[in-house]
């Protein structure tokens, strides 16, 4: 009798890449606008041309302008994500570990985490000065506390079959973290990052707005201010790449840490 294969049947959900969608999708958008305004079905008022914003990005590489203001958010944004990012981690993994820091801790993240960072701006030129210490102090808040929340409910969710297998086969406290807890919060510390450094990017363009001379919000509100569309949205281009970077960026990062997913 012929061999009957049977299809494999337990690949679960896992998703599959399907290379050139999102640029095709991306495409498609930009023509559309760009035939809407070259036809009059949109105004000139309401959307730039695709086609001119370019040409703007294009004379701000040639002028070098484009690294003047890029250059000083990127630093802004690097160092306030690293404090908030590594200190919202630690503490949500002590708040994960332990029930006293939980109690105290869990409360007060409550309370801030709803705060609009933003509106705290000025309470930061005031403590911290105009100059970038402010920026950073923005940025780090911003970014720390969907981290500790991102991280400590990642820890919760790890799956504690494994913790007790772990305990049976005489595992102490600090194998066990390390080699189960750790691990298995991973890929939620990982996906709380991708919202944590939205967040940071959301605030770098705030802080900039005030009081900075060069960066990506400064030449936005420069172009606001002057009412260049052009300007305006090759600011909000730039923006858009580096939060399409960022994600990128940390889901490289997933695929070398978490490859014992499959």
């Amino acid at each position: 009798m012929p061999e009957l294969r049977v299809p494999f049947r337990g690949g679960g959900f896992r998703p599959e890449a399907r290379r050139g969608t999102g640029i095709a999708v991306f495409l498609l958008l930009l023509f559309l606008i760009e035939w809407g305004t070259r036809t009059g079905w949109i105004t000139n008022l309401t959307l730039p041309r695709p086609s001119d914003v370019a040409a703007t990005l294009g004379d701000l590489a040639r002028s070098g302008a484009l690294w003047t203001h890029l250059l000083p958010s990127l630093s802004r944004l690097a160092v306030g994500s690293a404090l908030g990012i590594s200190a919202g981690v630690g503490v949500g993994v002590l708040i994960g570990l332990f029930s006293y820091i939980r109690a105290g801790l869990v409360p007060l993240v409550a309370a801030i985490f709803p705060i609009p960072k933003i509106a705290l701006l000025p309470l930061f030129v005031i403590w911290f000065g105009i100059d970038e210490g402010s920026k950073y102090a923005l940025i780090a808040l911003g970014t720390f506390t969907p981290t500790v929340v991102a991280t400590y409910g990642a820890v919760d969710n790890v799956d504690r079959g494994l913790i007790r297998m772990g305990q049976s086969f005489g595992l102490g406290w600090w194998s066990i973290v390390r080699k189960i807890v750790l691990p298995g919060a991973l890929p939620g510390i990982l996906s709380g990052l991708r919202v944590s450094l939205a967040i940071g990017i959301i605030l770098l363009v705030a802080a900039e707005m005030l009081g900075a001379e060069h960066g990506i919000g400064a030449y936005i509100l420069q172009a606001g201010a002057l009412y260049d569309l052009e300007r305006l949205f090759a600011g909000v281009v730039i923006l858009s790449c580096l939060g399409v970077l960022t994600s990128w960026a940390i889901g490289k990062i997933e695929k070398r840490l978490l490859v014992w997913r499959g």
